[in-house]
């Protein structure tokens, strides 16, 4: 019987322009599983949780790390960070044990906990929207077999052994509010089941050590670079042998782990492996980062994700979402609305002004809440005067024209003392392009189904 050979011939020779097609593609595809699993990686020598630098909640796996307040503008580890809640951090590890999300009663406080695996897909439901109880609830590895502790009210698998959870707890832009979520917050917990009691743990993160910033931060103050491609060859086998292959990837992961073992066998052909991945950085994957070049096209040049954590085999949303703005959630739980341009088709830049404005009962309709921020050409905060990065239901300031109307000016000099409780400060250098997102937190079903978008970015003539 003659032996028959099912995938790729590992023993054949190869082609350069086989190798550079395939480590392109490759890159591409995996660069949200990469970027994942290097963070993992990166956190997995911490001895216990920290803020470092200050401003990042991180800790070994299978811990979690709470924020008490707002994420501060410095931080560099996420790009478009929120504004607009409490947040934590939390890397599992599920190969190494299952892990128990431990959620309070939040009353009628707006909370989601979400939880991805490496490709930043969701799998457990956790939130406002849910209807979720207080309890406690187990997230468990592909290869998970046991026996669910008693008092576990529900138990989520996860496609992959690595993931990350983010917990979101909505609070007030106000003293007294940041002091009553504290109580909510010290309740939120993440373990390994062992530590699991059935008894409700407390955590005063307020008293989290703070830690030297360690993660490289781009020169010009871009978002760490978790996806480097000096080391793509090295992590990818680890990162897919994280991640099973989903329904019709089999063959995908045959062809890739081939060349990566016969490229190891070749230097020569490493060189061609690792320039490629270089060239597909630069050709495909930065070119991402900007909003107006992926996603659902909308009117006034906003555009939108409809499958955000949920992106299954769509390989392409998956990475621009991961390169531009990764961790998002899932579309009932937040609906992001993206915008790189004015009206005009213009790239926004903050040497000119700009207005929002929502007409008569067309605020963003919500059940939880709703906000416009605004972000530099980094994607990250615009330093300002009034510390100001984000407007909506949390915004104290904010005032609505007799008509019912809400105007928001988005410019880098104040207005006029009438009109600056709705200033959204942009760059302050005169001359910085930046983006806009509107997320609406727990949408009406007139936000998911579309007859609901947001209104144009209208650049102001030049003040005389």
């Amino acid at each position: 019987m003659a032996y028959v050979i099912t995938g790729p011939d590992t023993q054949g020779r190869l082609s350069d322009d086989y190798v550079r097609l395939v480590a392109r593609d490759a890159f591409f595809w995996t660069w949200p599983i990469i970027n994942v699993c290097s963070r993992r990686v990166a956190f997995a020598r911490l001895p216990h949780q920290v803020l470092l630098g200050g401003v990042l909640p991180v800790g070994p796996a299978n811990t979690l790390t709470m924020l008490t307040d707002y994420v501060s503008p410095s931080q560099r580890a996420v790009a478009c960070p929120n504004r607009d809640v409490v947040i934590g951090h939390a890397i599992v590890a599920l190969d190494l044990s299952p892990v128990v999300v431990q959620v309070p009663d939040f009353g009628g406080r707006f909370w989601v906990i979400q939880v991805l695996d490496s490709r930043t897909d969701s799998f457990a439901e956790l939130g406002s929207m849910y209807g979720t109880s207080p309890g406690f609830y187990l997230l468990a590895g592909p290869n998970w077999v046991g026996a669910v502790p008693k008092g576990i009210q529900k138990v989520f698998v996860s496609q992959t052994s690595t993931g990350v959870v983010i917990p979101r707890v909505f609070r007030e832009d106000t003293p007294e509010d940041l002091r009553a979520v504290q109580a909510v917050i010290n309740q939120i917990g993440l373990y390994p089941v062992d530590a699991f009691d059935g008894q409700m743990k407390f955590m005063d993160w307020r008293q989290v050590p703070v830690g030297p910033a360690t993660q490289e931060v781009g020169a010009d103050g871009s978002e760490t670079r978790w996806v480097r491609p000096e080391k793509f060859l090295d992590m990818l086998p680890v990162a897919l042998a994280d991640a099973r292959p989903l329904p019709g990837e089999s063959a995908r992961y045959a062809q890739v782990l081939a060349v990566v073992e016969a490229v190891r066998r070749d230097p020569r052909l490493k060189t061609v492996f690792n320039e490629a991945v270089a060239a597909a950085e630069r050709e495909l994957v930065e070119p991402l980062f900007q909003f107006h070049n992926f996603g659902r096209p909308l009117p006034h040049h906003w555009s939108t994700i409809a499958n955000g954590a949920c992106f299954g085999t769509d390989y392409f949303m998956r990475t621009a979402v991961a390169k531009s703005n990764i961790f998002v959630n899932k579309q009932n739980e937040t609906k992001y609305f993206y915008q790189d341009l004015d009206a005009g088709g213009h790239r926004l830049n903050s040497a000119h002004r700009y207005t929002v404005t929502f007409a008569p009962g067309q605020a963003p309709p919500v059940r939880g809440f709703w906000s416009l921020s605004l972000y530099d050409r980094h994607h990250f905060f615009a330093p300002n005067a009034l510390s100001r990065f984000s407007v909506g239901t949390t915004s104290p300031t904010l005032r609505y024209d007799a008509d019912g109307s809400l105007t928001i000016l988005v410019q880098a000099a104040p207005p006029d003392d009438a009109h600056k409780g709705n200033w959204l400060p942009a760059p302050a250098d005169g001359a910085g392009d930046f983006s806009l997102c509107i997320r609406v937190y727990w949408p009406e079903p007139s936000v998911l189904e579309g007859r609901w978008t947001p209104p144009a970015v209208v650049r102001l003539p030049a003040a005389e």
